[in-house]
């Protein structure tokens, strides 16, 4: 069975493309089944997050089933998406998917968010019951080479993430947000990050829209913020000065007339406006008003890239960890595959002699002779277990593939020159 890790990302995709194949959180244990059923995946996991979906599964199926399943799915573009998609399988799956939960590959380096968000995949797969003994055995690992990555370098150090690199882009548009409010929509863990660095730089006013209330008074209470919900938001989106979005909705939560109505009772005082949700909770249209900033999530990477300096020395000591994690990986994949050999040989072996023991017992039933038929019996198993090896040894000495033989007497533990036989030819 091959390991796959299969998806696009911040690098391979552009946000128009990462938006139309990304699942939502209410659709993923749907998606998860029909990825089963219909690409003929034995085990899968999905992980979608703002800058990335990924496939994990285990299978014997052809890529293209899969590829199908999910084109039909998102009903994408077939010859758009084939320059996005990546795969890789086996060892190189795993390697990959240590990258991607330690934060090697996050648009921001060493991010710590991922992990988490790949451990919520996982729970879901394995609630839905899609996660067999491949996936959980290859997600243990995964996450345990992750935390030794968090815990013995320095590449979570310094505040580098989308939620500080957010507030910081808010900073160059107001350079003093003690005279601002900002409204965050959503209540999530990003939007969570976002008021804690608001909050850190000493914002004035905070108000978080979200679909329930309930969910957005948890954050208010926190922070100090108002709590609304998002079909309130047109009344309160005038005294936003700064506006950062992220929710799940597949369906844009703010268009251009909603803006221009707030602009006008602001007095086209200028707005910041970042969207950080996949698909995007803001209008694309929205960017060309004057007095708005329009961000999104493809926006942060001039930011992020002035902090991820102080991160590279440390990602060179996570890289060497991830080899050292594959390379454990695949120490156990072929111990897996020993053991099989090994549990198939026993169960060849007790099958001879129990059929041997079968016709021993039958011959004293019928009066014959135990020490004649004991000697019997250890010369019939002995050539059953023989036989097969024998031959193949043979075999492999004529055609001159002494590494065979060489791994043979390693493997019978026999010395080098040893070619006793009490002076009797073999028997098969």
């Amino acid at each position: 069975m091959t390991l796959l890790a299969f998806g696009i990302n911040h690098n391979t995709a552009p946000l128009a493309i990462r938006e139309r194949v990304a699942f939502a959180p209410d659709t993923l244990e749907q998606a998860l089944l029909q990825a089963r059923e219909r690409a003929g995946l034995s085990e899968v996991a999905i992980l979608s997050t703002c800058n990335r979906t990924e496939i994990y599964a285990a299978s014997d199926a052809e890529l293209d089933a899969l590829l199908a399943w999910l084109l039909d799915h998102t009903q994408m573009n077939a010859q758009a998406f084939s320059r996005c998609y990546y795969c890789f399988r086996d060892a190189d799956a795993v390697g990959h998917m240590m990258k991607v939960a330690g934060g090697l590959d996050s648009l921001v380096l060493g991010e710590p968010q991922i992990l988490g968000q790949m451990k919520s995949a996982y729970a879901v797969a394995s609630q839905v019951g899609t996660v067999g003994a491949t996936l959980h055995a290859t997600f243990q690992r995964v996450f345990g080479v992750a935390k030794r990555v968090r815990s013995e370098t320095a590449i979570g150090e310094n505040p580098v993430s989308v939620a500080y690199a957010a507030v910081t882009l808010a900073q160059q548009i107001f350079s003093d947000l003690k005279e601002d409010t900002a409204l965050l929509v959503g209540a999530g863990e990003t939007i969570q990050l976002v008021a804690r660095h608001l909050k850190e730089q000493g914002i004035r006013r905070l108000v978080v829209a979200n679909r329930t209330l309930e969910r957005a008074e948890v954050l208010s209470r926190e922070f100090g913020a108002e709590a609304i919900l998002l079909a309130d938001i047109p009344e309160h989106l005038h005294r936003a000065d700064i506006v950062i979005s992220s929710t799940a909705s597949q369906l844009p939560l703010l268009g251009k007339g909603a803006v221009e109505s707030a602009l006008k009772k602001r007095k086209h005082k200028p707005m910041f406006m970042l969207d950080i949700a996949v698909p995007r909770d803001i209008e694309e249209e929205v960017g060309a008003l004057d007095d708005v900033y329009l961000y999104t999530v493809d926006d942060l990477h001039a930011v992020i890239d002035q902090n991820k300096k102080s991160r590279e020395a440390a990602a060179g000591k996570a890289r060497e960890i991830i080899a050292e994690g594959v390379a454990e990986y695949l120490k156990t994949q072929r111990a897996q595959d020993a053991s099989a050999t090994i549990r198939a040989y026993r169960a060849q072996a007790e099958a001879h002699a129990a059929a041997e023991l079968d016709k021993v017992q039958r011959a004293l039933e019928a009066g014959g002779d135990p020490q004649q038929l004991l000697v019997q019996l250890s010369r019939a198993l002995t050539n059953k277990l023989l036989h097969p090896p024998s031959v193949a040894l043979r075999q492999a000495g004529a055609e001159g593939r002494n590494e065979i033989v060489s791994a043979a007497r390693e493997l019978f533990g026999l010395a080098a020159g040893d070619t006793h036989t009490d002076g009797k030819q073999e028997r098969e």
